[in-house]
């Protein structure tokens, strides 16, 4: 009898599960949540709380009187996020599509993960180098011409053009979600690795871009010789004749073993970096 039940509970948990929850109004309201994605910015996790705040409301729908796993779902969510906030939508409806079908986090992370950085770049590029200098030119113009709706001509046409982008960003990424769960349920854990090897893939190149690091250690080859030139050897060229950009890529494996295996934060590889940099400069080992 009580096998019986159990069967039956188990059922109907997993029926429960498949049948969605939410609603497009709550899609929405996870957009237009995100004009306070920034509010609680900082340089332990970046957007990771404002991330749980967009999603909380369906997340709490979807997991409804289970006050564990709610509470586990936004603790997951508070990790390390950084991406355009105009862009984000898509990332929170594609993510709230997938788990409204039951999808575990650990599958739609790799998603996630992978989708932050392509988004910042875009975004980025768009709202800051795009559309904020064009409608700067074209209501500046009309300021200077003795116009006073120019400054709140540029705020509404700003403001609307960008609630169009997280409205479009929104619906392509709710149809995306669904698309993705009717269509490629069976390859979930494939699409979740592949995504992962794309946002690892993207983060390598930015370490090997941005992260400088210079050994300005030089030595003398040989004996020197009346009227020839002494030759010398450069550390670095050394290095970049093994593997170009080896130091930052080094320094990138330190960072990720102290957050994995050490626990660091953020503020502890900040100042890490900062006396290291110092110490090394003044040493003359880093230039």
């Amino acid at each position: 009898m009580t096998g019986s039940n159990d069967s039956v509970t188990t059922d109907a948990t997993t029926t429960q599960a498949g049948e969605p929850k939410l609603v497009k109004g709550d899609y929405a309201k996870a957009m237009l949540r995100a004009w306070l994605l920034q509010n609680s910015f900082n340089y332990s996790n970046y957007q990771g709380n404002g991330y749980s705040y967009l999603i909380y409301p369906a997340l709490r729908k979807i997991h409804g009187d289970d006050r564990e796993t709610l509470c586990k779902d936004l603790e997951q969510n508070c990790e390390f996020y950084n991406t355009n906030p105009n862009l984000i939508p898509f990332v929170t409806s594609l993510h709230l599509a997938m788990a409204d079908q039951g999808v575990p986090y650990s599958e739609i992370r790799g998603l996630k993960m992978a989708l932050m950085g392509p988004l910042a770049g875009i975004g980025d590029s768009l709202s800051q180098f795009c559309i904020a200098p064009l409608y700067s030119t074209v209501f500046s113009s009309l300021a200077t011409a003795g116009m006073a709706f120019a400054p709140v001509g540029f705020w509404l046409a700003i403001n609307a053009t960008l609630l169009a982008i997280k409205t479009v960003m929104c619906n392509l990424g709710h149809k995306l979600g669904t698309a993705v769960i009717d269509r490629l349920s069976k390859s979930m854990a494939l699409i979740s690795e592949t995504a992962s090897m794309v946002g690892v893939t993207v983060i390598a190149g930015l370490a090997a871009t941005f992260v400088k690091m210079k050994v300005g250690i030089e030595f003398a080859a040989g004996a020197a010789e009346e009227g020839v030139k002494q030759s010398t050897v450069n550390i670095q060229g050394m290095l970049d004749g093994i593997a170009p950009a080896l130091l930052p890529m080094l320094y990138l494996m330190l960072m990720y073993y102290l957050i994995k295996k050490r626990g660091w934060n953020t503020y502890q590889l900040v100042i890490l970096t900062i006396v290291a940099g110092v110490a090394l400069s003044a040493a003359g080992i880093l230039v």
